[in-house]
């Protein structure tokens, strides 16, 4: 019965990755970003040292900063830290098929918004190729420096100052040969990788939208609403924080009986803030919810415990 539920909210999920991967103006904004800041690493920084370190150099310049721009789309994603805010917290607990695919599903959906930066970084420096000529003329494997020197003029010598090449030392025509062959395959690895991004992306969406619970036009209608509830929960929770600052400082300043204040109870916090404990209870009222708040509020009027379960705590 669980895991049926967690196969509802598995297309739900799925549905959101599709939303996520389908902003193309906030991630072609991103991509854009990431090209120039990579433009200006390999223009302004990089410079291959022309030596035994080419290959670990080269590596670094091309993975290093794709994986700090992984980690900071999961830092910089605020589902990351719904998703593990208390989860150490429920380690007795027993972990139910449809929390774990539900899990599954949020961390699905927080890695396609991660791996866009670190993709557009590789993407670019494999197609600038200056990455990948410095890294792959250090790789002190003497098959592959016989393959890319093969066929070559002077192939013993070429074998020999393979890891020179980058700094424009060696036989020039050799050199020329050898490091157009090498940004050559770059270029083919980036426009692979561009390739399976946007593949990836339209299967994303395709068989997201062919799972879709909801229709085309409820969908649009869904996306403001989560729009609106994020923008404004963070200002109606600034309000009722400062409300209840000022009912504190008013109590401790003039010395008198704090008023009665009412505020939400952990439990409906907990509610609201998760992103996957849907009540299996429900049936299909969470298809007409539209987000958190909303489907707490739906369930709560589903019960008919609205007056005692929205737990409203008195301070």
């Amino acid at each position: 019965h669980s895991c049926w539920h967690a196969q509802e909210f598995g297309v739900m999920s799925l549905f959101g990755v599709s939303e996520t991967v389908h902003t193309n103006l906030g991630f072609g904004l991103v991509a854009l970003l990431t090209a120039g800041g990579e433009q200006i690493f390999s223009t302004a920084v990089f410079k291959c040292p022309c030596n035994d370190l080419n290959f670990i150099y080269g590596m670094v310049f091309l993975l290093v900063p794709a994986l700090a721009l992984l980690l900071l789309g999961y830092i910089l994603n605020r589902k990351t830290w719904k998703l593990l805010t208390g989860l150490c917290q429920h380690r007795g607990k027993p972990l139910r098929c449809k929390k774990l695919v539900a899990a599954g599903m949020i961390l699905f959906q927080i890695s396609t918004t991660a791996l866009v930066a670190p993709s557009s970084w590789i993407a670019v420096a494999l197609l600038n190729g200056n990455y990948y000529e410095c890294a792959m003329t250090g790789t002190n494997v003497s098959i592959y420096n016989k393959h890319v020197c093969r066929e070559k003029n002077q192939e013993a010598q070429c074998e020999k100052e393979l890891h020179r090449f980058p700094c424009g030392k060696g036989p020039q025509a050799v050199r020329d040969d050898v490091l157009l062959s090498l940004r050559a395959e770059s270029q083919i690895l980036g426009w692979l990788l561009i390739t399976l991004m946007m593949v990836t992306n339209l299967l994303l969406t395709c068989v997201a939208r062919c799972s879709s619970p909801i229709s085309y036009l409820q969908l649009k209608f869904w996306k403001a609403y989560v729009h609106e509830e994020n923008n404004l929960i963070d200002s109606y929770a600034d309000k009722h924080a400062k409300a209840l600052a000022e009912r504190n400082l008013k109590s401790f300043f003039e010395k008198t009986p704090p008023e009665n204040f009412i505020t939400p109870s952990n439990r409906d916090w907990e509610k609201i803030s998760s992103l996957y404990k849907f009540n299996g209870d429900l049936g299909t009222h969470w298809l007409s919810s539209y987000g958190m708040t909303h489907l707490h509020v739906v369930a709560m009027e589903a019960v008919g415990e609205r007056d005692n379960v929205f737990g409203e705590t008195k301070i």
